[in-house]
């Protein structure tokens, strides 16, 4: 909430900083950095005023470019407009830009969990102590809690206590995923009767006879109570235990298989957060920088008991020639957030900076703690790992490498110690990426693809073209196919297997993890080292698709393939003259207008970044910026081309927030939209649609941004 104090803003080097940010810095931040306050404050001034001016010009490009292809769409309304007529148009106005020579990325010193390490990766809002807690010590997951626990096995546990019946169910289950991972010679896990070391090799007895495993190498060590595996880079750990009561009902002892998990996991300051002005900056940075140091704690009540977490440390394991230990945690990259959005936080010339340059200066800072940690370190080879989301052409990413030299500077750090994640969720960066992986070739450590937000982008640059596909068919769109083949193909022509990240999004349905399992193991078939998952269990599951698919080997096999078709990506989505019922257009008005306001009541009203929302059939889907970034720009499409009138959204939106109000009962925080239909969460909703077409590139921010701030000046 604002307090008098908080509006009165410090002078710094010639800059208007809150005081709760500059109290952060100065007492929090830099204490224990060979950076002074002055030293700071200067440098930041003086990026501000070098930078700024650029990132302003970058986003009026933006906008110039839209305006010339909404023109140039507009005119051709009602006609088909060909893949290669399109191109050509696109050339011309500079969107597409000529591709260069062949070239490698060049990008030093990335962990082993970036670069070769194929595994899960999770995205969680870092302004949630407990949840960033919770991504952070992901990297080891129990395999028999996420299947017992989840509907991966058919049914559910019975009664309240232990379900011995499902429990049997989970540990067959991971005997199958053992013989599969780790199989013994010549008999299977499931008739162990005890593990044992011998001359430093794992011996399992089968009746009564002594059974290696198939390839002695994935034995890696042990330690009094488990046994340490490896396949395709991932570990298992098989765990004894003869008094738990799963440990004695099973001839070996074996109470339970622990995974490797969540390899890496994304800090988020950027779509899963809604952080509005410096207090929640401030929560965010100080939730990062307790990461980095290594002494973030949340203390919080579960079934009655108290408990405090946090970040597990490393494990030691005894190995036959000595020790080794492994990281207790996954490798942690920080989101920050893009170029568009400004912040009141720091002020130059009494105007709003580009809250992305606070965010890369303030994170970057945050991480040197960890480098001068001796044990428990987040990186070991003393890098920074920052996710740029939202990024637009090659100039905007050449930018950015301009924005993490000039911190690097200021910070007295060697060049390249930010290693960049470059997020291929916008259209011009999808049909120029090899061109964008050019521009920060010598510090990129990821490119991913996002569907949501790309087919949020996808709808608003098509916007004047004619109506849509229906929502749920963008899945099956042209664009699509040849958007997640391209982005693989890209980052392989660059050479960034073996030093980076390639990249796929998330699972939306965290509680269908039987669907899950059937489906995301195409992500690793597409060549992709990792994917986004919702929960620590998602990750443990998500983990066995790394076991099955080499996933280096099948980068192998594509490197030979045909690039994805530009024809294919430029074709658009467009529902031409196909007539959809009445029924199936109310449908979409009410399934996109619930999951609006589901969204959008928990940002504005609670503050809330990212959360399960049920859906119109109140399945719970993880919900963020980017899916009501489509859902808004679908609507508002549909809006602009009479297929449904504001009428109708106001009627629908009326009998939604009802629905919505009905799923947050159980709410005792939820303030109810109905009968009132007149509180920010519901006016941003409408504002959302209705204004939609005309939102830069079709961010839902500026909008949010406003109405959270009414929110909050309420309270």
């Amino acid at each position: 909430m604002s307090t008098p104090e908080n509006l009165s803003p410090v002078i710094r080097s010639g800059l208007e900083v809150a005081p709760a940010l500059a109290a952060f810095v100065e007492e929090r931040l830099l204490p224990g950095l060979p950076v002074t306050a002055e030293a700071f404050w200067s440098g930041y001034a003086a990026m501000l005023a070098e930078l700024a001016p650029e990132n302003a010009r970058l986003l009026a490009v933006r906008d110039e470019m839209q305006a010339e292809i909404d023109g140039f769409l507009k005119a051709r309304k009602g006609k088909d407009v060909s893949p290669a007529e399109m191109e050509a148009f696109l050339r011309g106005i500079g969107y597409i830009v000529p591709e260069g020579p062949a070239f490698e990325v060049t990008t030093p010193d990335c962990d082993p969990e970036i670069a070769t390490i194929a595994g899960p990766q999770l995205v969680v809002p870092v302004m949630n102590a407990r949840f960033a807690l919770n991504a952070a010590n992901a990297r080891w997951g129990s395999l028999y809690d996420a299947l017992y626990g989840t509907d991966a096995l058919p049914g559910a546990p019975a009664g309240k206590g232990y379900d011995a019946a499902r429990g049997a169910e989970a540990v067959a289950w991971a005997v199958e995923f053992l013989d599969g991972a780790v199989p013994l010679a010549g008999a299977s896990h499931s008739g162990v009767s005890a593990y044992a070391v011998e001359d430093g090799r794992l011996v399992a007895t089968v009746h009564g006879d002594a059974h290696g495993l198939k390839d002695p190498g994935q034995f890696v060590g042990w330690t009094d109570s488990s046994f340490l595996l490896s396949n395709n880079g991932l570990h298992i750990e098989l765990v004894i235990d003869r008094d738990h009561p799963v440990g004695a009902a099973s001839a070996a002892g074996l109470r339970d298989v622990v995974l490797e998990s969540a390899m890496t996991a994304i800090q988020d300051c950027e779509d899963s957060v809604a952080a509005v002005d410096a207090e929640d900056k401030v929560l965010a940075y100080t939730n990062w920088l307790g990461l980095m140091k290594g002494d973030l704690a949340e203390t919080f009540t579960k079934a009655g008991v108290e408990m405090t977490r946090t970040a597990n440390p490393d494990r030691t394991f005894t190995t036959a020639t000595g020790t080794l230990t492994l990281p207790g945690r996954s490798v942690l990259l920080v989101r920050n957030v893009g170029h568009l959005m400004t912040t009141d936080a720091v002020r130059l010339d009494g105007a709003e900076t580009p809250e992305g340059m606070l965010d890369a200066i303030v994170t970057v800072a945050a991480a040197m703690h960890d480098m001068a940690r001796t044990e428990n370190r987040n990186s070991r080879t003393g890098s920074v790992y920052v996710v740029k989301p939202k990024m637009h052409g090659p100039d905007e990413a050449a930018f950015a490498d301009r924005t993490y030299a000039r911190v690097e500077d200021i910070l007295g750090l060697p060049r390249n110690t930010v290693k960049l994640g470059v997020m291929d969720e916008e259209r011009r960066t999808s049909v120029n990426l090899t061109e964008c992986i050019r521009a920060v070739q010598g510090r990129l450590a990821f490119i991913n693809t996002g569907f949501l937000d790309r087919t949020g982008d996808e709808i608003h640059t098509a916007m004047q073209a004619g109506p849509v596909v229906p929502k749920g068919e963008m899945k099956t769109a042209a664009w699509l196919g040849a958007y997640e083949d391209g982005n693989v193909d890209a980052g392989l022509a660059a050479h960034l297997d073996g030093k980076g990240q390639i990249g796929k999004g998330m699972w939306a349905k965290p509680d269908a993890m039987a669907e899950m399992l059937v489906a995301k193991i195409g992500h690793p078939m597409s060549g992709a080292t990792t994917a986004w998952v919702p929960s620590p269990t998602a990750a443990t599951l998500h983990a066995t698709h790394y076991h099955k698919v080499d996933v280096f080997a099948r980068q192998a096999e594509l490197k030979g393939r045909e690039r994805a078709a530009l024809s294919k990506l430029l074709t658009l989505p467009m529902l031409g003259g196909r007539n959809l019922s009445a029924n199936e257009i109310a449908r979409e008005i009410d399934m996109n207008c619930q999951s609006i306001l589901g969204y959008v009541v928990r940002w504005v009203d609670q503050g809330v970044g990212c959360s399960k929302v049920p859906d119109i059939d109140d399945v719970p889907l993880m919900e963020d910026r980017a899916t009501l970034r489509i859902s808004a720009q679908f609507l508002a499409n549909w809006l602009m081309h009479g297929v449904i009138t504001e009428a109708q959204i106001d009627e629908s939106l009326r009998r939604m927030a009802l629905e919505v109000d009905r799923q947050n009962a159980g709410d005792p925080a939820y303030v109810a939209m109905a009968p009132g239909y007149d509180g920010p969460a519901f006016k941003a909703a409408r504002e959302l649609i209705v204004e939609g077409a005309t939102q830069p590139s079709g961010y839902t921010e500026p909008l949010l941004h406003a109405w959270r701030r009414v929110a909050k000046a309420a309270a």
